[in-house]
């Protein structure tokens, strides 16, 4: 069998024709702005998780001066009302001592005055502290409405992935044992798709099994509009010695991602905006290359799908 395969390789690369360094350079351009955008991404991503975790901080600060201004109403009230009482009394006394003492009298309305005094200041505090609890108890409030929104909106958007890797695995039934998966990790789905099921040994042509997984896979895409679709080829290190259009396995990757492209593209209900072909080469293997089996897992083509963050980053930013 691995003879047949070297002599397919063989025959192949005789067939093959070379890109003009134009074009290379091209590649190697698109390649790495995508690169960049997708580093973007993830350190948007870890952004808003930091932010989302200063929020939860925010909340709990906020939460104990809640707290700190309660007992502090309460100590206000208490003190009022002992004083309340100091009054009382001391009017009562007042009136028991009128017919008695005139020095009596005047010491105990000088107290009055003083208590007087010290109760409407008292009074004026409460009142501003019940001012400052209601707006504390406001802000709190809103808080805990924008973290709530927050959380269930990330949650959402990670119940529609758990959706579309769903409606995914369904379409793709059809695959399984071929050299498919499809998996959910860090809030994104993976499907990967070996070249066995796709191309031809050093062929970046479709076959027609790969073909109808890559349409059957557009199908579920085209319902969702608002998911990033990027299409990474991987090869494995044996070195592409072929002449033609292709110098290396970088150009194969990047070659046969696009080819993928081309056909997710061929579905008028995916937006191509959304679409993105990036080539790894074999510097991203998932499996040693020391076998053939690991050289076999490492030959694929993934599709990484990632949720839109634009309704996330709006609402941290009304925050």
């Amino acid at each position: 069998m691995i003879k047949k395969i070297s002599i397919l390789l063989t025959v192949l690369i005789v067939f093959s024709s070379c890109v003009s360094p134009k074009v290379y350079k091209e590649l190697e351009g698109k390649y790495s702005t995508l690169k960049k955008d997708y580093n973007a991404l993830e350190e948007e991503n870890g952004n808003l998780e930091d932010q989302k975790n200063q929020l939860l901080h925010d909340l709990n600060t906020l939460a104990k001066q809640y707290d700190n201004a309660v007992t502090k109403n309460d100590k206000l009230k208490s003190d009022y009302e002992a004083l309340k009482v100091k009054y009382d009394n001391l009017n009562n006394s007042y009136t028991a001592l009128e017919e008695n003492s005139s020095v009596a009298i005047a010491e105990n309305a000088k107290k009055n005055r003083e208590l007087l005094a010290q109760l409407e200041a008292k009074e004026q505090a409460l009142a501003i502290e019940n001012e400052r609890l209601k707006q504390l108890e406001k802000d709190l409030a809103d808080r805990s409405n924008r973290v709530n929104e927050l959380e269930s909106l990330i949650a959402a958007k990670d119940q529609a992935m758990r959706d579309l890797k769903d409606a995914i695995s369904r379409a793709l039934t059809d695959f399984e044992g071929k050299g498919l998966t499809v998996e959910q990790r860090d809030g994104k789905v993976y499907v990967s798709m070996e070249n066995k099921l796709l191309f031809k040994s050093g062929s970046w042509a479709v076959g027609q099994e790969g073909q109808q997984a890559v349409e059957q896979l557009g199908e579920v895409l085209a319902n969702n509009h608002d998911i990033a679709i990027l299409i990474e080829g991987h090869t494995d290190n044996v070195p592409y010695s072929g002449s033609g259009q292709l110098k290396g396995n970088w150009d194969l990757s990047t070659k046969r991602a696009t080819a993928i492209v081309k056909i997710l593209k061929s579905n008028p209900k995916i937006n191509p905006e959304n679409l993105t072909a990036a080539g790894r080469g074999e510097f991203a293997p998932i499996a040693t290359n020391k076998s053939s089996e690991g050289r076999a897992k490492n030959r694929r083509i993934e599709v990484i799908l990632t949720p839109k963050l634009d309704e996330i980053s709006k609402l941290l930013n009304e925050i």
